[in-house]
């Protein structure tokens, strides 16, 4: 069965209308993932994982979410001339369909790599890189004309400071792109309130609940949620699996949505996954809650499965899970019945998503991950063996 291509937003398209939906700018990591580890290993030992996949990570969790949802996608990265850079490349822009016209090769430059470990729903990661070779606004220069720009917010290059220069967002913003903003842990423990000030530039700030309230300097999420829409004309307070509140100034609407309840076995990009949602759901022009509730079962989709971008949903697992939650509300009592109307939304657009829609990938530089995965079906004749593969149903 050949995969087909879901595009979401075909209906809001024009010739006239930006050429991207989304562009991003940041470091590509090769991640490498062992699972079903029983412990650390102690100092001189050695363990042996159960499971191990590898695949583009970093920047690249948040281009695959966002490309397998049917977002127009261009990514900005660094990239070495070593194999890692090889495979991350041609991952990214052959099999999740990522542009990479605003990308760079670099001679002599080694690709970052991380290395996670999960153990009982929690991962430790070591990493090794470089800087890289030019500054992110001077490898863009122009950004391409897109409706959405995805940053994360920082004291380092501040958006909209004054006296410098505009960065890629900035000249993106001036452009028409909506700025979604996220940020990252602070492991100084400052958490400047003045990273705030940066907002008045932002369409959305998404951070989680400890992000939140540190940065606000309250008590709970919710307060931290009031005090950040005072900044932002969209505000998004993620709070796990309990899961997320959101006030929107500019329709007035205010909702919460719990998470679907799910089995997590690695949380590994699961923020991105949750921002690609949300800025879908925006771009659609859907209702704030139906928004959340679409970020909610992307993330609880990606936390299911291990491994960053491995992880990341494409329309055919929303639609299959869309028709298991009907199928099982007739069975399952107050909490089925209760999800099934939650999502009633996506009665509306599951029908139009092709029956071999895009699913999770397998990506590996080992032709096939063992994270819970078969080997697929040998390739066709002719088929190159080694190429990466998207398989056409879940394994």
């Amino acid at each position: 069965m050949s995969v087909q291509a879901y595009d979401p937003l075909a209906d809001e398209r024009t010739p006239e209308g930006p050429q991207f939906d989304v562009f991003l700018a940041g470091t590509v990591f090769l991640d490498i993932i062992f699972t079903g580890l029983p412990a650390m290993p102690a100092a001189g030992t050695e363990i042996w994982a159960e499971g191990m996949g590898s695949c583009p990570g970093g920047i690249a969790n948040l281009a695959i979410a966002t490309s397998r949802l049917g977002l127009r996608t261009s990514l900005a990265a660094a990239f070495g001339d070593d194999d890692y850079g090889d495979f991350c490349w041609r991952t990214l822009e052959e099999q999740e369909s990522v542009d990479l016209s605003r990308s760079r090769r670099f001679e002599h430059w080694h690709s970052p790599v991380t290395v996670s470990m999960a153990v009982a729903r929690d991962r430790s990661m070591v990493t090794h890189g470089h800087p890289a070779p030019m500054p992110t606004s001077e490898m863009i220069g122009k950004p391409p004309c897109s409706k959405a720009v995805i940053v994360t917010l920082s004291p380092e290059e501040p958006l909209g400071a004054p006296g410098s220069s505009c960065n890629w967002a900035e000249l993106a913003h001036r452009d028409g792109a909506l700025i979604f903003a996220d940020v990252g842990w602070d492991p100084s423990g400052h958490w400047p309130s003045s990273v705030l000030e940066q907002l008045s530039l932002c369409h959305a700030f998404l951070p989680n609940a400890t992000e939140a309230m540190a940065y606000t300097r309250t008590d709970t999420p919710r307060d931290a949620l009031y005090a950040i829409a005072d900044h932002v004309p969209v505000a998004v307070v993620t709070d796990g699996a309990n899961g997320a509140m959101a006030i929107d100034s500019t329709t007035g609407e205010e909702a919460f949505v719990p998470a679907p309840r799910v089995t997590a076995l690695d949380p590994t990009g699961a923020g991105d996954v949750f921002g690609a949602g949300f800025v879908l759901g925006t771009l659609c022009g859907w209702p704030l809650s139906d928004r959340l509730a679409f970020a909610e079962v992307c993330a609880a989709l990606a936390v299911q499965q291990f491994g960053g971008s491995l992880a990341a949903p494409g329309w055919g697992d929303i639609a299959d899970w869309w028709h298991e939650v009907r199928e099982a509300a007739r069975h399952s009592g107050a909490y089925g019945s209760s999800l099934a109307r939650r999502y009633a939304f996506l009665d509306r657009l599951v029908p139009t998503v092709p029956v071999g829609a895009v699913r999770r990938a397998v990506a590996t530089i080992a032709r096939y991950a063992d994270v819970g995965m078969a080997p697929q079906t040998p390739p066709a004749e002719g088929e190159d063996p080694d190429a990466p593969r998207v398989p056409a149903q879940k394994e």
